[in-house]
């Protein structure tokens, strides 16, 4: 198993996750519903999930090129379910693109700093790590917001 075999995989579980999350929804708009104290949708926290994952995997590590519009991510209704579907399914693709078959080399290399600054020192290896927890953080969230509005 080389390195980041494993990110390979749970990157791939995460997106799929991801889709079965917005599949489920029983109407479209409701991936955009705001609710009391949920100050974030399941349509934006999407929209950011693939921007979050496009620029630091597949742009900083992968060299692809892709320019994010975070505050659009967040604020606007960008895409219907359709798109977000082909972009999640866009972005677990770029993701096994730049990750499959790298090693220990790729895994220490600094991340750098001005993209951004988790802690001092970040490397691929520990950007993946983080990145991963930010994923399940938000898929967490979206779960529950699915839960709450399909009950």
């Amino acid at each position: 198993m080389n390195n980041t075999e494993p990110y390979v995989w749970l990157f791939s579980n995460g997106l799929d996750k991801l889709r079965e999350e917005l599949l489920a929804y029983t109407d479209d708009n409701a991936l955009w519903i705001l609710s009391g104290a949920i100050k974030n949708s399941t349509g934006n926290l999407a929209q950011h999930l693939v921007g979050n994952l496009k620029t630091f995997i597949g742009r900083e590590m992968g060299g692809f090129p892709y320019t994010r519009e975070r505050e659009r991510e967040f604020n606007e209704r960008r895409y219907e379910r359709p798109d977000l579907l082909r972009m999640i399914d866009e972005t677990k693709e770029l993701i096994v693109k730049t990750l499959t078959g790298k090693d220990d080399e790729f895994m220490n290399r600094a991340f750098p700093p001005e993209v951004v600054t988790v802690r001092e020192g970040q490397t691929f290896g520990f950007m993946l790590a983080y990145l991963y927890a930010h994923l399940n953080y938000h898929l967490g969230q979206i779960n529950y917001h699915r839960r709450l509005l399909n009950s």
